[in-house]
């Protein structure tokens, strides 16, 4: 069935019957028909109010093999995305009374922690700002929306699995951003592997080394990291605040020690950690070149990087490239609130900004490099494609609200 404008509301749905069967323990197949089901926490499934197509399945924390049948009556073109406006899938065309199967992977958590023992310090759970409650990263179900006026979804069938796993580790440069325009390179990340590896971006707007510790976001993402998977890094942007001091991290120093503290964490149960520079903000010189806002951030970063015998993706050097290469007229287009927003990308900007992390990873990461899509082009940052020849479906969902921490 078509997702067209005239049925966004009423058309896709379960039938009466439910339209739904469990094969066995934990596996979950729909078939979409023609009655909408708003989402029922009795039944554990639905789709969500307001806008836009989300449907939800309640499921355990982990991660799931979603298999879904694209297409319809009419020629469809459809843009998966989960959870929290992670891009998943991207403008996948099917002709008309066809049907394409495509699968994903998708990562799902709460903020639980285990409880820590008797007299032990610790907490049960992250300790999440106001701007998450209610998102669809942090709660007991499986999200997923259909995205593009001709969308089009026939079945899905939902199960458990286990596979490789990237936890990022960041700031709202690189997290789900819940709401348009704004992005972050870590939710576009996911269209970029094949659907043998989750992308689990616990990364957060406003956060540094230290918050990012303090609130047990490291506990959650430790607690679930194992053998095999890999720790994407980057923080810089609000480590460098001075106003910030119960955050704030010294590039010399601190902000070192606690680099240090991660990468040995994530090899203490044998994954690997990736160092990430953060990129730069929206400032050029009156000669076209970016201006450099943060300090010694990048190169203590790098610097540890060697120390460690740790991988690296200079986004901070490619973003230079890529801004650049745009030049002053055009760089606001990658950009949050029309080129307001100095720091906070949009779509176009968080999209291209993880083109250049997966190039960094075909460098310097192999062996997770081997998980990258098969159909994906080399990336030059020096050659983007042009803002305004960039189209991704927006998701419904809208807000005002600005992201936290510059």
């Amino acid at each position: 069935m078509i997702l067209d404008r005239r049925t966004l509301l009423t058309s896709l749905a379960l039938a009466p019957s439910i339209a739904l069967a469990r094969e066995a323990a934990s596996v979950w197949t729909f078939d979409f028909e023609t009655h909408d089901k708003p989402y029922d926490p009795r039944a554990g499934h639905g789709w969500e109010p307001g806008p836009g197509r989300l449907f939800s399945v309640k499921v355990p924390e982990g991660d799931y093999r979603v298999t879904l049948d694209l297409g319809g009556d009419q020629a469809s073109e459809t843009t998966v995305k989960a959870e929290a406006r992670r891009l998943m899938l991207e403008s996948v065309g099917v002709a008309a009374g066809k049907t394409e199967t495509r699968t994903l992977i998708v990562n799902v958590r709460r903020p639980d922690l285990a409880p820590p023992p008797p007299n032990a310090p610790g907490g049960t759970h992250v300790l999440l700002n106001a701007r998450e409650e209610g998102s669809f990263d942090w709660d007991d179900k499986l999200t997923l929306e259909f995205s593009g006026p001709t969308a089009a979804v026939r079945r899905a069938r939902i199960e458990p699995v286990t596979v490789p796993t990237v936890f990022l580790a960041g700031d709202s440069t690189v997290t789900d951003q819940r709401f348009e325009p704004a992005a972050g390179w870590g939710q576009m990340l996911p269209r970029f592997f094949k659907p043998e590896l989750s992308v689990a971006n616990h990364a957060e707007s406003g956060e540094t080394l230290k918050s990012f510790l303090i609130e047990r976001r490291l506990d959650k993402l430790l607690a679930q990291i194992k053998p095999g998977d890999w720790l994407l890094i980057q923080f810089g942007h609000n480590d460098q605040k001075t106003q910030w001091p119960q955050s704030y991290a010294e590039a010399a120093t601190t902000y070192r020690d606690y680099l240090r503290v991660y990468a040995a964490e994530a090899r203490r149960r044998d994954a690997s950690p990736v160092f990430v520079t953060s990129m730069h903000r929206h400032r050029f010189d009156a000669a076209g070149k970016v201006v450099d806002t943060l300090g010694d951030y990048p190169n203590a970063m790098r610097e540890t990087a060697r120390e460690l015998n740790a991988p690296l993706i200079d986004l901070h050097a490619m973003s230079a490239v890529f801004y650049e290469a745009l030049g002053p007229r055009e760089a606001w287009k990658a950009f949050n609130d029309g080129g307001k927003d100095l720091t906070h990308h949009n779509n176009y900007g968080a999209y291209q900004l993880a083109r250049c992390v997966v190039e960094g990873l075909r460098a310097n990461v192999p062996a997770l490099a081997a998980h990258l899509s098969a159909d994906l082009a080399p990336f030059d940052p020096a050659r983007p494609p042009l803002p305004d020849t960039f189209a991704l479906p927006p998701s419904a969902a809208a807000s005002q609200e600005a992201p936290r921490g510059n």
